[in-house]
């Protein structure tokens, strides 16, 4: 069994890539998606959160992400509290699913935050996907990002050549989403030989 972290920056591609690697047989794990479970509804995550930001976060009863976004993203302080509900009950769900593979499988963990969080070396193998600034910036403006949105995420990111310097891969994602499928083949046909 393999684990794999899949990071890249923000409108970089990395669903895609994560999509991808599925169809060929990867397990594949969002820690954005894990992060978001951990803290719904009638969860504990849900009632720490509630209990310490108020019900000012709260829409048609769940979390809304982005006022609890808003909240957390210039204050230090908020930030911490929030990671420290979110990021043990994370890390829980992860070694959860480790410990449930067998044999040759082989798990994609999406992490965006691999490098912010010096988590690279938790995994047998690092992909980044990366892609060129302008068109970054146009998918995340496709997705309904402000400028203002897109330049603050951008800025809390590591760079491409911080992600790059930590990747055992690079997936380029600045041409079609045919180039992008074939260096995913290419990287998951050398990842199963070597499991093998």
């Amino acid at each position: 069994m393999r684990v794999i972290a899949l990071t890249g920056g923000i409108g970089s591609g990395k669903s895609l890539a994560a999509q991808y690697f599925a169809e060929l047989g990867a397990l594949v794990i969002d820690a954005d998606q894990l992060a978001r479970d951990v803290i719904s509804r009638g969860t504990e995550g849900f009632d720490e959160v509630v209990s310490y930001f108020g019900d000012s976060i709260l829409k048609d009863g769940d979390i809304d992400r982005r006022a609890l976004g808003e909240l957390v993203f210039n204050d230090s302080k908020a930030m911490t509290v929030l990671e420290g509900i979110v990021h043990p009950r994370v890390t829980a769900e992860f070694n959860e699913a480790v410990q449930s593979l067998s044999g040759d499988q082989i798990l994609i963990y999406e992490i965006p935050l691999l490098f912010e969080k010096k988590a690279h070396d938790r995994f047998d193998t690092v992909i980044t996907v990366e892609a060129d600034m302008e068109q970054r910036i146009e998918r995340l403006r496709a997705k309904g990002l402000h400028m203002s949105e897109i330049n603050s995420r951008i800025a809390a990111q590591a760079t491409r050549e911080q992600r790059v310097s930590v990747a055992d891969y690079v997936l380029e994602n600045s041409g079609s989403q045919d180039d992008l499928l074939r260096q995913v083949e290419n990287i998951w046909d050398g990842l199963v030989s070597a499991s093998n």
